[in-house]
This record gives C-alpha cells, structure tokens and sequence, in this order.
C-alpha cells in the first residue's frame, strides 16, 4: 500500500510531496486512522536519559518542523518523535528548489536552511497535541543570527520549549546554515554547552522537572576531532549525542541526476559514515553517555548494526520516506532480535 502512495507522491516535487505526506499523516491521526493502517511494531521497551521509551525507533527532526503532525506520526509506531529544527523566529529557509531524491542510491540532498513558523507556533502546536509519548525538540539558531551570538537563540529557544519537551536536541550540525558547523569545536562549543547547562539546571528548578539535552553532530569530522566532540559533551555535563546529521560527502552519489547539488546528503549513502562516528564516540564514551543513532536506516538489519556499534536508540528519516511505516516495525524486530 505504501509502495502505491509512493509512487504517486514522488509524481510531484520532492517539497510538494512532502508538505503532501504531512498533511495527511496529519489528517489521519486526527481521524484516528493511521493505527489502523500500519501494524504495530511489539513492544521492545528501553531506558535512555533516564526516560521510558516503549521502542528503540524514533523519527528524525526535520520531517516535522512546525509539529504539525505529532499525533499522526506517533500511531505510526514510533517509539518516540523529534520536531523541529525550530528558530526563535520564524524563517523562510533557503530558495527553492531545495530539495532533491536521487531514488537510485534511496538518497535525499536537501538545503532548506532551517524554514520555520518560529518557535512560538511550534510551542502552540505542542500544546494542541494529544500525543503524550517520548517528544524531542531539536532547536537552532536562526540564520541571521551571527554565530557569536548564536548561544542567545540556543537559550531562546530552550527557554520556551522546555517545560513542552521530553528532550532537547541541540542542532549544532546542519551545512544549510552559514558558520553553524563550527559551533562543533573548540572553545565556541564549550561556552555553548556550558550556558545551556547553566540555564537547564534553573529551568529545571523553576519547572520541577530535568529535561535532558542531546547535542547533534555531522559525520564529516575526523576521528580526532569527534573524540574532542565526546570529551567536551562529558565534561559539560550533557545527557546524550545525536549522530549524526547529513553529509557534505557525495560519495555514493557521483555522477547520479542532482547528486552535485549543495546541501546535505542524506539516506543509504551516509550510512557507512554514520556507523562508522557511532563506533568512534561509543569507544571514547564507553557508556557514560547514550547514543542516538541516525543515518542510513533502509532496512531493519541498519537499525540493529547502529545499536551493536554502541547506540541505545536510532533515528529514522530518508529511509521511512523511501520505505514507509513497515521500516519502523522492521527495525523495531531487528534491534529485538540483537538483544535476544
């Protein structure tokens, strides 16, 4: 059935079809309907950041940007969903045409740039939803924003999505905004990590509740400079990592319709990369920090290969867009059967 969908989804622009596919995944979860269509994955319950996650799987920021579709995505079958990137304020992103499949190599080059209603919509539609599961808000800065003073929109946004989010993802790692990559290194990531500690410690004693924060990372740094990466995430006190984000690599893409495009790589290409800083920061981290995994995950066996590299969740995006709902119960089976 959603090979069908699929089919005639992709008739349109890949921006077209995917503001399509959230209206409806939208209109079916207000309906009731998407539980009904998709099969369940089993329960496969699992602690992480100190939070209770009824599945391993969960859905990647960027297919969700606004929260317009957090219930209908949740009865999917997601152990958990992540909304945003959201910005203090609302931005249009980068032009159009901006995003592009390359179906051949299950890929996806996309350089939105953050597009967003702001983080004021967002808080509105969290609200609204009925979803009362595991929510992920990744937060970022808005693009005119200079980098210097790219911890006040961190601190902006941590400040209103707090008291609505399970966890907190720190985007550090899109290449769609100017300068943002470098809030990865050196001593710009250290004063950042060091003023959301600061400000989730007194969010946490005004609200009464922790609400950990996960940081995100590219997968294009050496092994040397992800090592640093994990070091500084430590010694800040974070709760979690996120690897990783898109590629600037095109390896895999050469030579393929739109694969010279600027942005990020995303899908069955990054995957070898991704595992691969999954493997690196697990080695440095040796368990004293969680890993969430994400890049790659087209087949269920992808899922299971994430956690054995030393992740306790994994992330889907590209590969649900390719593969559908089925992708989720697959490597919700496979991740069961690693532990088994």
């Amino acid at each position: 059935m959603y090979n069908l969908a699929r089919q005639l989804l992709f008739k349109f622009s890949p921006e077209v079809s995917h503001d399509l596919s959230l209206d409806l995944i939208g209109a079916g979860g207000r309906l009731g309907l998407n539980s009904l269509l998709c099969k369940a994955p089993a329960s496969n319950p699992v602690t992480v950041m100190g939070l209770a996650f009824p599945n391993p799987v969960g859905l990647a920021a960027g297919l969700d940007k606004n929260g317009a579709a957090i219930d209908g995505l949740a009865q999917l079958g997601f152990g958990f969903v992540e909304i945003g990137t959201v910005t203090p304020r609302p931005q249009p992103g980068n032009p159009k045409p901006r995003i592009f499949r390359l179906p051949q190599a299950e890929a996806i080059i996309n350089r939105m740039g953050f597009n967003n209603l702001g983080v004021d919509n967002l808080v509105s539609r969290v609200r609204a939803a009925r979803y009362s599961g595991i929510l992920g808000i990744n937060i970022g800065k808005n693009f005119d924003t200079p980098v210097e003073r790219a911890v006040d929109d961190y601190l902006i946004c941590l400040d209103k999505v707090y008291a609505h989010a399970s966890y907190v993802t720190v985007n550090v790692s899109s290449p769609n905004t100017p300068g943002l990559r470098s809030l990865q290194f050196g001593d710009s990531l250290k004063q950042l990590l060091a003023a959301l500690r600061v400000r989730q410690a007194q969010l946490a004693q005004q609200y009464g509740k922790y609400v950990p924060l996960a940081i995100k990372i590219a997968p294009d740094m050496t092994d040397e400079e992800t090592v640093l990466v994990a070091q500084a995430l430590l010694e800040s006190g974070m709760d979690a990592v996120i690897a990783t984000n898109t590629t600037l690599s095109r390896v895999g893409v050469e030579g393929l319709a739109h694969g010279d495009e600027a942005g990020g790589l995303s899908g069955a290409p990054v995957r070898e990369k991704s595992t691969h800083t999954v493997k690196v920061l697990s080695a440095e981290l040796a368990g004293r920090l969680p890993i969430i995994a994400a890049g790659g995950i087209t087949e269920g066996e992808h899922a299971a290969e994430k956690i054995a590299a030393g992740a306790s969740l994994v992330q889907l995006y590209s590969g649900f867009i390719y593969k559908g709902p089925a992708l989720i119960r697959q490597s919700v089976d496979a991740i069961a059967a690693l532990r088994r």
